[in-house]
């Protein structure tokens, strides 16, 4: 079972700005309570024992949120002194934590999956990654992960309108030991220069470098999901959160 989760927490959140001009966007208040609270005790209740915060952005924003959430320790941060990309972030995260396999949340987004079944999948499937995708219907902000009979992922389709395909959640179960082995620069993206390249859409010279070896899968759950990047979803939140203020 997987113990330990990275949150990625220090983007910029300039979609968000207009909405929340001072905060970083995964601090954004909703019914009274940071957004990424709710995050937090979702997955501690779904086992997860130590949250890595990977901070960058106003980082000092942070401290009321640690000690009202964590007053009892169960975390640790990992601090960009320049921004490192989702990817860099992760690897500089990855070497706090411990665990052979290690969750990977985004603070700007909810995904309520169920970990047990993240678990299970990653250790059947002995993946080196392994997405959380969520089916959706008439959409443009996300692009489209497509999936072989054995759910391995084959493809990543960019964004544009689709009537109906799986999303990419924004949720990851990670070989933490494989990724820290992995030959990658030090600033990146975890999509484009560590995903994509794993089914051969990355950039020139991915083949060579031996990246289709990496084992990537894909988990559907039909689980609530939002990202709060706009203000549209944002100010939608706060009306679907009321079940869980």
């Amino acid at each position: 079972m997987i113990k330990e989760a990275i949150l990625l927490a220090g983007g910029l959140g300039t979609r968000l700005r207009s909405a929340v001009p001072e905060l970083p966007k995964c601090l954004a208040p909703v019914r009274g309570r940071p957004f990424i609270a709710y995050v937090t005790d979702y997955f501690r209740r779904q086992g997860i024992e130590k949250f890595i915060f990977a901070l960058g952005y106003k980082s000092d924003y942070f401290d009321d949120f640690f000690r009202e959430t964590f007053p009892d320790g169960g975390y640790a941060v990992s601090l960009e002194e320049e921004p490192l990309g989702t990817g860099g972030a992760i690897r500089q995260a990855c070497s706090v934590a411990t665990g052979k396999t290690v969750l990977i949340l985004n603070g700007d987004t909810f995904f309520r999956i169920g970990l047990a079944a993240l678990s299970d999948f990653h250790e059947e499937k002995r993946a080196d990654c392994s997405l959380c995708l969520r089916p959706m219907t008439d959409f443009d902000r996300f692009g489209v992960v497509e999936l072989d009979n054995e759910a391995r992922v084959t493809r990543f389709r960019e964004k544009q309108y689709y009537r109906e395909g799986l999303i990419n959640g924004g949720v990851y179960a990670l070989d933490r030991e494989a990724f820290l082995r992995a030959e990658l620069p030090r600033i990146f993206s975890f999509e484009k220069d560590y995903l994509e390249p794993a089914v051969g859409q990355g950039r020139a010279g991915d083949r060579a470098a031996g990246y289709r070896g990496r084992r990537l899968f894909g988990l559907v759950q039909e689980k609530y999901f939002i990202d709060i990047g706009i203000p549209e979803d944002y100010r939608r939140v706060q009306e679907e959160f009321k079940e869980l203020s």
